[in-house]
């Protein structure tokens, strides 16, 4: 019932090249240290191009054969590890999806989530770059545990995280690029991204992890803070703002014990929740 859990936070150049060997160096280091799930970063190959808008930006689509994957694969059947891989995945001419790959422990794909809420903002232009999501919110039988994934915008939501749960699955993986917010710099979302990411864990009574990138590109900055939470809400690991692997051991007999404790699912009432289902509810 115990499971490690790496999440590589990290900041990004502009050579890809060398931004996949500095992950691979941070995922093999959590895998020496013992992790059995290990998560990157939104995009993790590239810096988070979606701040401006440029047509030269659909170039850094790539299949999931590429080697920002396969050598990921390679890690996850080398070290027994399951892997969270988030990239940008070319799909078809026209068609580009920012994408996160689960990779079992044998570095088969078990796979895959496309990002489904997709925002529209000051320096967060992803509609341009993104299509949204069209494989629903699947649950992942790894050899460690059931996860889930959301990416970035999809952790805001509620109805993300409740459908993963009751899926089954016992951790959700958040991979995110979030940090400065240029129409209005004063302020820092970190405090309220936190505080709805662990609600999530403590409505279905699951375990998170949430991965932020750091440093700065071009005109943002990221502020990490990737942390690990249990079902009671408590943070088993939290990092700083810069270079870090976050990691935590979890004991998923956590999960029944809080679930007996507080019934939320039990005592749901889908019955009465059609009207979730309008845009607007007048």
């Amino acid at each position: 019932m115990n499971v490690k859990i790496a999440l590589i936070q990290m900041s990004c150049g502009k050579d890809i090249k060398a931004n996949i060997e500095k992950t691979v160096y941070m995922v093999q280091e959590a895998a020496a240290g013992g992790a059995n799930i290990i998560s990157l970063q939104e995009l993790y190959p590239s810096r988070y191009f979606p701040q401006t808008v440029n047509v030269k930006h659909y170039e850094l689509a790539r299949p999931l054969t590429d080697e920002s994957v396969e050598i990921m694969r390679q890690i996850a059947a080398d070290k027994k590890v399951v892997m969270v891989v988030p990239v940008y995945e070319y799909a078809r001419p026209g068609v580009y999806f920012n994408t996160a790959v689960v990779i079992d422990a044998d570095g088969s794909i078990a796979g895959k989530f496309r990002k489904i809420h997709i925002p529209e903002g000051p320096q967060y232009l992803e509609k341009f770059y993104f299509t949204p999501g069209d494989l629903g919110y699947p649950v992942f039988k790894t050899a460690y545990a059931t996860v889930g994934v959301g990416i970035c915008w999809d952790e805001w939501f509620p109805e993300v995280a409740r459908i993963l749960g009751l899926k089954g699955a016992e951790i959700i993986f958040y991979p995110s690029a979030i940090g400065s917010e240029p129409d209005r710099p004063e302020y820092s979302s970190q405090e309220a991204w936190e505080t709805v990411i662990k609600s999530h864990g403590i409505t279905n009574g699951l375990f998170i992890g949430a991965i932020n990138r750091v440093g700065v590109e071009d005109e943002m900055s990221f502020y990490g803070g990737s942390f690990i939470s249990n079902p009671f809400g408590e943070v088993l690991a939290r990092g700083g703002d810069g270079d870090e692997i976050v990691a935590a051991e979890i004991n998923l007999k956590q999960i029944e014990e809080f679930r007996n404790l507080l019934q939320f699912y039990r005592d749901r009432r889908p019955e009465t929740y059609g009207e979730l289902a309008k845009l607007i509810i007048e």
